[in-house]
């Protein structure tokens, strides 16, 4: 009979999934699911970039406002990427992940939290597009909704398909 070398060889040879079935966010790299899904939301037009959004500096620690036009989509995109990986993360986790140095002149630089605002605006739109839902455990936070996990696995499928 065959032997158990190659049964083995079998097992490797199947084919990976096409069509995007059965691939998932943490299936494609970070960055080209985060610049795929930002083109996703601005071209759907349901996030309302808010009227300071040209104005704002992203952090306390920054000293410019981004320079990209789409940065509001593309930290959209960003912090759906968060929740559907860790789940029940709040405003204040998400200050925390985007924080950095803050840079102080000749004293030591320390770790500094970004701002809120951005992070809090856009859970509202998401959570308006069904995408995140308020976590019921009574600890707070957001999680993925079910069509948003389906949403952002599409995204992640159509990516593993075109490359």
């Amino acid at each position: 009979g065959p032997s158990l070398k190659d049964e083995r060889a079998e097992d490797q040879q199947q084919p990976p999934t096409e069509g995007g079935c059965g691939v998932t966010v943490k299936d494609v790299p970070a960055q080209d699911f985060i610049v795929a899904y930002a083109a996703h939301l601005k071209r759907t037009g349901k996030i309302e970039v808010p009227k300071w959004a040209d104005l704002v500096k992203t952090a306390k620690f920054k000293e410019l406002a981004p320079y990209d036009p789409d940065w509001y989509y593309v930290r959209a995109a960003s912090i759906a990427r968060r929740v559907y990986l860790r789940g029940n993360v709040g405003v204040g986790a998400m200050r925390k992940i985007y924080g950095g140095r803050q840079r102080r002149g000749t004293i030591k630089e320390k770790f500094a939290l970004s701002g809120g605002s951005i992070p809090r605006h856009i859970f509202g739109q998401l959570e308006a597009m069904k995408i995140l839902e308020k976590s019921g455990d009574g600890k707070g936070g957001r999680r993925i909704t079910e069509t948003g996990q389906r949403d952002l696995d599409s995204i992640a499928g159509q990516i593993k398909a075109g490359q």
